[in-house]
């Protein structure tokens, strides 16, 4: 019982600190798909280009302040960011086909769609995050 509570006391922190990472990557990231369906640029490539601000965004904090040990003892910078981009990646294009899915078949509107498709990813970029991209090795 006891290795389960430290367990989650680490994992659950970290979890609490990677949401919080997660609201600036949704500011940043919103934003950004915000600002150019605002000038008229199509909403998927509005959500591409939030994406992209999105993930630099998550490479650093979740470097800095989630996984701060992981990433000091996976050393290498360049692999992890191109593990948080595979990860970020995958939930991109889950992301995407959901949206397209919500707002052209569903009727959803394509305001509260990337909001609904937040709360499906988060968890999974977690997992992939703490498990495969900042993962301790050996």
């Amino acid at each position: 019982m006891q290795k389960l509570k430290e367990l989650w006391d680490k994992v659950g922190v970290q979890f609490i600190k990677f949401g919080m990472v997660g609201v600036s990557n949704t500011v940043v990231s919103l934003a950004t798909y915000y600002l150019f369906t605002f000038f008229g640029v199509h909403y998927l490539i509005a959500n591409a280009l939030g994406f992209v601000t999105g993930t630099l965004n998550a490479y650093y904090w979740n470097s800095k302040f989630v996984f701060k040990e992981e990433a000091k003892e996976s050393g290498n910078k360049k692999e992890s960011l191109v593990k948080t981009y595979i990860s970020y990646g995958f939930s991109f294009i889950l992301s995407t086909l959901l949206l397209y899915l919500q707002v052209n078949i569903l009727g959803i509107s394509q305001a509260v769609a990337p909001i609904i498709n937040i709360m499906i990813t988060t968890p999974i970029n977690f997992l992939m995050n703490k498990f495969w991209t900042f993962a301790k090795k050996g």
